[in-house]
């Protein structure tokens, strides 16, 4: 006897396979979840004034390690004062992803400058360029930076791409900076076109 099967029964079959195959192989929202609370944001930061260095963890999922914010406290802290400010962990997280955007995620990072207090900021801008009056190293919510390998240009544009806060390009002493202010950005000693600014 042969067996006749109706389009319609077919059509509700292969459904219902596809659709058992989407339960089965689909991640749950409850497994997506709980991988991105598991996950770790780690910064290894290399201070090139005092040659340290530092690697830590200082995030699980959405909470912050405080232990590990107070040892990067105090590892940016005012090289000429050694004062320790605590630094807003907002800017871990753009540093964190600026390794990502540049294509060397948990890449080591240079640090040229981090906290700077008043009298030190002052200093700054009796004996150099580009020092802002009221820099946002002051307030603890900017860094100097540079990463190995990869051209200050292409981490300037990686920056801006962010739009996270203010970048600073300065391409004669090969550091960029980051800050968390309102997204601006201005270069010290490039042409015009490259834009212009009043410093960091």
């Amino acid at each position: 006897m042969r067996t006749t099967y109706s389009y319609l029964g077919i059509s509700r079959l292969v459904c219902g396979v596809i659709l058992l195959g989407g339960i089965l192989w689909a991640p749950s929202r409850t497994a997506v979840l709980a991988d991105s609370a598991g996950r770790e944001y780690r910064l290894r930061l290399f201070e090139t004034h005092r040659n340290d260095q530092i690697d830590v963890i200082y995030r699980r999922g959405d909470t912050y390690v405080r232990g590990a914010l107070a040892q990067l406290d105090y590892f940016l802290r005012d090289r000429r004062t050694g004062r320790v400010h605590h630094i807003d962990p907002r800017l871990y997280d753009l540093l964190e992803d600026l390794t990502a955007a540049v294509g060397h995620p948990g890449a080591e990072i240079d640090v040229i400058c981090g906290y700077r207090t008043p009298w030190s900021n002052n200093y700054l801008r009796t004996h150099t360029a580009g020092v802002a009056k009221n820099s946002m190293h002051i307030q603890a919510e900017a860094i100097d930076i540079r990463i190995p390998d990869v051209e200050t240009s292409q981490l300037r544009d990686a920056a801006l791409a962010l739009h996270r806060g203010g970048v600073g390009y300065y391409p004669q002493s090969d550091f960029v900076h980051v800050d968390l202010g309102r997204v601006r950005q201005w270069c010290l000693d490039c042409n015009a076109a490259s834009g212009a600014g009043a410093g960091d």
